[in-house]
C-alpha cells in the first residue's frame, strides 16, 4: 500500500491531478464513485446539498430495485432461482475484482479465468445436487440428461481437479506467494457465496415465502435504519460504520418487526407462497398446491400464562377476547423470530463487509448501483440471513415427508419400483401395520 501511495503522490505532482482510478493495482478502481455513475441525477439534483442528493438517489434506486424484485416474484420460483444465481455471480465479480486490483494481479497468468472456472465447477455441483434432489423424476424423463444425472458427482470432481491442475500449471516462480494468496481469496469467496446461494435456492424449493419475506425484512431494516438515522441519528453505533447510529438501529428493528408481521400475514394467504415446489408427473407441470403446514393454518390466540392471570383479572378476559378475534397463525411467531434476527444479527454481515472494505481502503465494492455502491454492498446482510432461514426452517418447522423418498422411488425403473413395493408391503405386514396378503 505504501508503494501504491507513493506512486499516486508522484502522479499527482507530475500531472497536477489525481491518478486514474482505472490504473492497475489501484484499489480505487473498485471504489464507488456516484459522481461518475449518476451524472444525470446529479445534474438534476444540483440545487440540493450533497447529503440530500445522496438521500434522493438512494430512495429512487431503492424503489427501482424493489419494483424489479416484485417483477421477478411475479414470474415465479424458477425466476427467483435465476436471480439468486445472477446476484451470486455479480457479488463474486466484485470481490474478485478487488483482489485483482489490490494485489496487482494483472501480471498473473490465468487468475481471472481460474477464479471463474472454480465458480462454475462449484455451481455445477451444488446447483446440480439441488435440481436432482428436487426434480429427479422430471430429469430422468429426459434421456439426454441421463449420463449427467448418473455421473454428476464424478463430473463435478473432475471439473474441480481440472481447476487444480490448471492452477499448478500456471504457477510462476516469482509470484508463488501472490498466486496462493489469490487462490485462498477465491475459495473463501466461494465458501461464503456458494453456501448462501445454495441454501437460498433450497429455501425457494421449500416455499417461496422463505426467501421473499426474509429478503423483505433485510430491505425494510436497511431502509428504515437509514431513514431513522438520517433524521434522528445522534449516537454512533459502531466504529466500523461511523454513519450507523443507535437511533437508526433501534428504529429499523422496530419497523422491521411490524412490517414483517403485516407482509407475512398477506403472503400466507396464497398457496403459491407457502407450498413447496413439486413436479406433477401426471400433468407434466410444476405446481405449488399442497396440504398446508400447520404453521400456515389459523389458530385460536392464547396469551402466555393466561390461565393463571385470568383468576385475578377480569380485564384480561376482554383483552384476550379482543385478540382472539384477530386472525393468528403460528407462522407469526416464527416471523417475529426471523425479523429479530434480521434486525439484530444480520446487520453484522454489513459491519463485516465494512471492516473488509476498510482493511483495503475502499469505500464500496463497486459503483454498479448509484447511491448504493455495488451489488455486494446491498446483499451483504442477505448472505447471513439466507443461511439462518435455512437452519431455522430445518430446525423448527420442517416435518418428515414421504415426498423426498417417493421422488427417488419413482426415478427407478418400473421393475425396481415393483420390487420396492413388494419389499415394503412384506415388511409392513410383518410389523402388523397392514394385513398380510
Amino acid at each position: 500500500h505504501t508503494k501504491m501511495s507513493d506512486k499516486s503522490a508522484s502522479n499527482l505532482k507530475a500531472n497536477g491531478r489525481p491518478p486514474s482510478s482505472n490504473a492497475p493495482g489501484n484499489p480505487a478502481a473498485t471504489q464507488s464513485t456516484p459522481e461518475e455513475s449518476s451524472n444525470i441525477l446529479q445534474r438534476l439534483l444540483a440545487p440540493l446539498s450533497p447529503r440530500w442528493q445522496n438521500w434522493v438517489i438512494r430512495t429512487i434506486m431503492s424503489f427501482f430495485m424493489i419494483s424489479s424484485f416484485s417483477l421477478i416474484i411475479y414470474l415465479g420460483p424458477l425466476a427467483i432461482v435465476g436471480l439468486i444465481l445472477l446476484l451470486q455471480m455479480l457479488c463474486f465479480k466484485e470481490i474478485i475484482g478487488i483482489g485483482h486490483a489490490i494485489y496487482r494481479s494483472h501480471d498473473l497468468p490465468w487468475f481471472r479465468v481460474l477464479s471463474w472456472f472454480f465458480l462454475f465447477a462449484s455451481n455445477y455441483f451444488f446447483f446440480g445436487e439441488s435440481m436432482i434432489d428436487q426434480f429427479r423424476i422430471l430429469l430422468h424423463r429426459k434421456q439426454f440428461l441421463e449420463p449427467l444425472l448418473t455421473y454428476h458427482r464424478l463430473i463435478s470432481f473432475s471439473l474441480y481437479c481440472g481447476g487444480i491442475v490448471g492452477f499448478v500449471v500456471s504457477l510462476v516462480k516469482k509470484h508463488y506467494l501472490k498466486q496462493f494468496t489469490l487462490f485462498g481469496w477465491t475459495h473463501v469467496t466461494l465458501l461464503f457465496l456458494i453456501t448462501s446461494s445454495h441454501l437460498m435456492i433450497r429455501n425457494v424449493f421449500d416455499g417461496v415465502i422463505w426467501v421473499i419475506l426474509p429478503c423483505a425484512m433485510i430491505i425494510c431494516n436497511d431502509m428504515m435504519a437509514y431513514v431513522f438515522g438520517f433524521f434522528f441519528g445522534r449516537t454512533p453505533l459502531i466504529k466500523l460504520s461511523p454513519k450507523k447510529t443507535w437511533e437508526g438501529f433501534l428504529g429499523g428493528g422496530f419497523s422491521t418487526i411490524v412490517f414483517s408481521l403485516l407482509l407475512g400475514h398477506c403472503l400466507i394467504q396464497f398457496d403459491s407462497m407457502v407450498c413447496p415446489i413439486e413436479y406433477d408427473e401426471l400433468g407434466n407441470t410444476l405446481n405449488t398446491n399442497c396440504s398446508r403446514h400447520p404453521v400456515f393454518q389459523p389458530v385460536q390466540f392464547r396469551l402466555p400464562f393466561a390461565e393463571f392471570l385470568m383468576e385475578d383479572s377480569s380485564a384480561l378476559l376482554g383483552f384476550e377476547a379482543l385478540l382472539s378475534s384477530i386472525p393468528w397463525y403460528q407462522f407469526h411467531w416464527h416471523t417475529i423470530c426471523m425479523a429479530s434476527f434480521a434486525s439484530i444479527v444480520a446487520p453484522f454481515g454489513g459491519f463485516f463487509a465494512s471492516g473488509f472494505k476498510r482493511a483495503f481502503k475502499i469505500k464500496d465494492f463497486s459503483n454498479t448501483i448509484p447511491g448504493h455502491g455495488g451489488v455486494m454492498d446491498r446483499f451483504d446482510c442477505q448472505i447471513i440471513m439466507g443461511i439462518f432461514v435455512y437452519v431455522y426452517f430445518h430446525t423448527f418447522i420442517m416435518v418428515t415427508s414421504p415426498h423426498h423418498l417417493l421422488r427417488q422411488v419413482y426415478s427407478l425403473r418400473p421393475s425396481d419400483q415393483l420390487k420396492f413395493y413388494e419389499a415394503l408391503t412384506e415388511g409392513l405386514a410383518k410389523r402388523g401395520i397392514v394385513p398380510a396378503v
